[in-house]
């Protein structure tokens, strides 16, 4: 509790001498989006019938956005029926000092890797899925903008809250309802648990105290621009049952790159963690969730991520441009015995007033979202595993 009481007198000191000085101005907007999911798989048995296709609610999201007296305020709560979850996206408190300079608390999005996403389609790319695009966590962000130059670093003392598990409570910040993905305990004691093997022990890991910095350089050059950055992460492990602290980091080599009609976002990412079993054994996987759902990641990995995309504009009544993309991660893990896991979308999104639908062609091998056997492949993962395939069409009503 003095972590989060520090936290936020340090906050409002920051801002407490501006914030008399700026005139009473206001603003409330409220919007959302719905948005439905229809799919069909071809998975390891190789066979297509009617349980392997399915149309879905995906989501229902509400967004508020306020400010007044030159405060801001950023909440997003989202609600997904099929997982039978829901969770806070982002919500946070933010103070603008002027053009360069800005402060958020609360739950933020954290500074690392290519922002908002490093990927084009509505899968996310492979990062996310080991809680490395588009994550958001408790603390606070501070962000000085330049000319040409763009920093960041941040505090998050613990994940995002977690809401409940397919309708069953969860465990504040470390249970498995939750937008993006981050390590939580594994004990088998709890119903929306992962099934732990029969010689497994159980891990009460969590994560905590982690710190961020990034930094980026824009280029301008005729008909487009390129941002290039680097970004690092260190943070703690906490494992409960043996009370004890181990260390984690990421580091990260981006760059965004836009000419004429065309962009390509790529990463480099290498990360590790020292992380322990309920009995203080050392162990090369840990346990990740996101949407109610919780798998095992290896230890130490490299990822390769690529993602090129096109932009056509077109006047067929309400459609006004298409975005052609493909992306594509691969996932090397650096621990002996553990297979490679890849991931390749390739899609097109459709733009039609407030109305954006995906259709996407998702392959991949070792990829736990593409498997009948869900969760599988980010840990040891299957020798010559199968490029499993996934035809998927998304589309939501943003308002």
């Amino acid at each position: 509790m003095k972590y989060i009481t520090l936290l936020i007198s340090s906050f409002f000191m920051l801002f407490s001498t501006y914030a008399f000085a700026q005139e009473d101005e206001s603003s409330l907007s409220i919007g959302g989006a719905f948005r439905y999911n229809v799919l069909l798989t071809d998975y390891e048995d190789g066979e297509i019938t009617n349980s392997d296709g399915q149309f879905t609610w995906d989501t229902w999201r509400l967004n508020v956005n306020a400010e007044r007296n030159g405060l801001k305020l950023n909440f997003e709560y989202r609600f997904y029926p099929t997982f039978n979850t829901h969770f806070v996206k982002q919500g946070w408190i933010g103070y603008d000092f002027n053009e360069s300079n800005n402060v958020q608390l609360g739950v933020t999005q954290v500074p690392f890797g290519n922002l908002t996403y490093t990927s084009h389609s509505w899968w996310f790319q492979g990062p996310y899925y080991v809680g490395l695009e588009d994550d958001h966590d408790m603390g606070l962000k501070y962000t000085y903008t330049a000319e040409n130059w763009d920093f960041m670093a941040a505090y998050f003392f613990q994940p995002e809250p977690a809401g409940p598990a397919y309708g069953a409570a969860s465990f504040g910040s470390g249970g498995s309802g939750r937008y993006s993905y981050d390590i939580i305990p594994i004990t088998g004691s709890n119903p929306w648990d992962y099934v732990l093997g029969t010689n497994e022990v159980a891990q009460s890991n969590f994560e905590r105290n982690q710190l961020n910095l990034r930094a980026t350089r824009t280029f301008s050059f005729t008909n487009g621009s390129a941002q290039v950055g680097l970004s690092g992460e260190i943070g703690q492990i906490h494992n409960s049952a043996v009370e004890e602290n181990t260390a984690r980091y990421a580091l990260a080599a981006h760059t965004d790159i836009n000419y004429g009609n065309w962009n390509f976002k790529g990463e480099f990412i290498n990360y590790g963690m020292d992380a322990q079993n309920d009995a203080g054994q050392e162990v090369d996987y840990v346990y990740m969730a996101a949407y109610g759902d919780p798998y095992p990641v290896a230890t130490e990995m490299n990822m390769y991520v690529a993602g090129l995309s096109y932009s056509y504009d077109v006047d067929w009544g309400p459609v006004t441009n298409l975005n052609f993309y493909n992306d594509y991660t691969l996932f090397q893990k650096n621990i002996d015995g553990y297979n490679n896991s890849h991931q390749n979308i390739i899609g097109v999104l459709v733009s039609a007033g407030n109305i954006y639908a995906y259709f996407d062609i998702a392959r991949g091998s070792n990829q736990p979202w593409l498997t009948q056997n869900f969760g599988s492949g980010l840990a040891q993962g299957v020798n010559d595993a199968r490029w499993n395939t996934r035809f998927n069409i998304n589309i939501g009503y943003y308002f």
